[in-house]
């Protein structure tokens, strides 16, 4: 919807009295996440397969439960884990490929910030009939921030599906607005559920199981995606092993706790769990580099092909010290860095939703998911193409890097794939080993 449409809803709101949650319901009628902008980069358009969604529940069994000790020594836990996956599907011609989406705002166990349940569309179809027509595809984890949702990136997630992907979101346990707990749980947690989702998705996806997913994707041939929280625990799951003073920060945080060791690039342990499925790596403003998080050491041991997404003004993850330096450091790993000049951290999820405009809910759930510099959608259009390039390259063996080998800025030269004048404000960097 375009700004002049929403400014004109408003306006009756002011002058007629109609209620924001029509303004709500109108705007959710009209505006799917992911649709194209007009000056949407080449790569952005949805792909020929339709797209199917459905819900899994996973369970993560002894694991340990970081937030409680007793006696010196945590107990274990089972981590439920609820996943949304997209992937190709055959929808009939005659059948709308729409699905509503079930979210909250807020964050749990805070009362200045309540639950909020609100509802968006899609542009998928639930329970659709998977399309095997191709053999098996591709398959993209996704992996959200601290708070956040499954459904934080519908925007990407479908349109990745749309073009020959299986793409599997996770709720992180204790680190979703619904079960918000302590940020130890995340610290520990966002690596080894990563790497467990894709030891579940492989199972399912083996001939003879009952799934729907059986023979769909192709866990051999893999990718994380990482959104602040998200991309922390990629990027530890993909070889950056954790600092020494990341061990000792966690110890203080988490009751002297050792749990995180096994994450560090010290660990003899940390090595072996790094999982040759995956084959690259996309991190969206990924957090933790300012507080020590990493170092030299760590960085270095990041060799899988990285796009990095950042903001240049991220007052979270921060830039110069934080996502740049991340991208300095990981020498050895052939890297891309794409720079969203004057973005803070919300680089990567949709855009505000319509309940965050209602009156009563707290500012913060709309600040959330604003950018204050850049339209979202803009964003998010860019995101698109950008991660459908790199993901092209290292899944697909596309002849996509023309897009990526651009040069740093538009007044260097003209940006491959986007229109006159229309990658004004972006950066590009690309460093290899």
């Amino acid at each position: 919807m375009k700004s002049t449409s929403v400014r004109y809803l408003i306006l009756l709101v002011l002058t007629l009295g109609t209620s924001w949650q029509t303004i709500a319901q109108t705007l959710n009628d009209t505006f799917v996440n992911g649709d194209l902008m007009p000056n949407s980069p080449d790569l952005s358009p949805r792909g020929t397969y339709g797209v199917g969604v459905r819900t899994l529940k996973v369970v993560h069994k002894d694991q340990v439960d970081v937030l409680h000790m007793k006696d010196g020594k945590h107990p274990l836990y089972d981590r439920q884990l609820t996943l949304e996956v997209w992937y190709p599907a055959n929808i009939p011609a005659d059948k709308a490929s729409s699905v509503t989406y079930e979210s909250v705002l807020g964050r749990a166990n805070d009362p200045k910030r309540p639950l909020v349940p609100f509802t968006f569309a899609g542009r998928a179809s639930r329970d659709a009939e998977p399309d095997a027509s191709a053999g098996a595809y591709p398959l993209v984890i996704v992996s959200h921030g601290y708070l956040g949702s499954r459904l934080l990136l519908t925007y990407l997630t479908e349109n990745l599906a749309s073009k020959g992907y299986v793409v599997v979101a996770i709720d992180h346990m204790e680190s979703t607005y619904s079960d918000a707990a302590g940020f130890p749980s995340t610290l520990l947690n966002r690596a080894l559920d990563d790497l467990f989702v894709l030891n579940e998705m492989a199972g399912l996806s083996a001939k003879g199981s009952k799934s729907f997913l059986s023979g769909l994707l192709n866990a051999e041939n893999a990718a994380l995606i990482g959104y602040s929280m998200g991309g922390y625990g990629a990027l530890n799951a993909t070889g950056a092993g954790y600092s020494p003073q990341a061990v000792k920060a966690f110890g203080q945080l988490a009751q002297g706790s050792t749990a995180l060791d096994v994450r560090s690039m010290d660990s003899p342990a940390y090595k072996a769990t790094l999982d040759p499925r995956i084959k690259a790596v996309v991190a969206f403003a990924p957090w933790g580099m300012e507080r020590g998080m990493w170092d030299a050491k760590g960085l270095a041991g990041l060799t899988l092909p990285t796009l990095f997404v950042a903001g240049s003004k991220d007052d979270v993850s921060g830039y110069e010290k934080g996502i740049k330096a991340i991208y300095d450091g990981a020498v050895n790993a052939d890297r891309y860095m794409l720079t969203y000049v004057n973005a803070r951290h919300n680089v990567a999820p949709n855009p505000p939703p319509a309940a965050s405009l209602q009156p009563g809910v707290s500012v913060d759930e709309y600040m959330h998911y604003a950018e204050p510099a850049w339209n979202e959608r803009r964003i998010n259009n860019i995101n698109q193409h950008f991660v459908t390039a790199f993901l092209g390259i290292h899944l697909k063996k596309m002849e996509y890097a023309k897009y990526l080998d651009v040069p740093e800025t538009d007044a260097a030269g003209t940006w491959t794939g986007f229109k006159p004048r229309m990658s004004v404000g972006l950066e590009m960097r690309h460093a290899k080993p």
